[in-house]
C-alpha cells in the first residue's frame, strides 16, 4: 500500500480484520481504528501546541465543568483510570499552579481538586483550538452523516448499557 507506513499499519487495528470475519468484529475494529487515530492526533496537537498531555487536558476539562471541584475518587470514576493515575496527574498540575487540592469538607481523608484561576485561563486557551482539531477530523462527513453516525453510536451505547444492567 503506497504511502502507508509500517507505524500506521501497526496502529490501525482494522488491518487485523479479514473479509470473512463477522461484520460485528470488522465494525469493532473500524471503530477502534478511528478512535485511536483521532486520539493520537489530539495527543500530538496538545503536546505540540500547549506542551500538555491528553490525560492532563481531560482532567482539566472535568474540573472546568465543576467550579466547586471534584473528589479524587470522582475524577477517577469519570476518567476511568486508577486513583494512582489521578494522583500523579493532579501532582503535576498542582506543581504548575493549574489545580488546587483541598482536604474534603466532610471527610478529612479525601481531597477535592479545583482549577485555579491560572488553570481556568490555561484551559480556556486550549478549548478553541481543541474544538477546531476535532471538527477538522470530521469535516469529511456532511452534517447529516455526522448526525446519522451520532444516532447510530447512541443506539449502540444504549444497547451496551442495557447489556451491562442485565448482567
Amino acid at each position: 500500500m503506497e504511502g502507508v507506513t509500517q507505524a500506521t499499519l501497526n496502529a490501525d487495528h482494522e488491518f487485523r480484520a479479514h473479509a470473512d470475519q463477522h461484520a460485528s468484529l470488522r465494525l469493532w475494529l473500524r471503530l477502534l481504528s478511528c478512535t485511536t487515530r483521532i486520539e493520537d492526533k489530539i495527543r500530538q496537537n496538545l503536546r505540540e501546541s500547549f506542551d500538555i498531555t491528553l490525560p492532563r487536558f481531560d482532567l482539566m476539562a472535568q474540573l472546568e465543568r465543576h467550579v466547586d471541584g471534584l473528589s479524587m475518587g470522582e475524577l477517577s470514576r469519570r476518567m476511568m483510570v486508577t486513583g494512582g493515575n489521578i494522583t500523579a496527574i493532579v501532582d503535576q498540575l498542582e506543581k504548575e499552579n493549574l489545580v488546587l487540592r483541598q482536604v474534603g469538607a466532610h471527610d478529612r481523608r479525601s481531597f477535592t481538586v479545583k482549577l485555579t484561576p491560572a488553570g481556568r485561563e490555561a484551559f480556556a486557551a486550549m478549548t478553541v483550538p481543541h474544538e477546531a482539531w476535532v471538527a477538522g477530523m470530521f469535516e469529511g462527513l456532511s452534517d447529516s452523516q455526522q448526525k446519522e453516525l451520532h444516532t447510530l453510536l447512541g443506539a449502540l451505547k444504549k444497547n451496551l448499557q442495557k447489556q451491562e444492567e442485565s448482567a
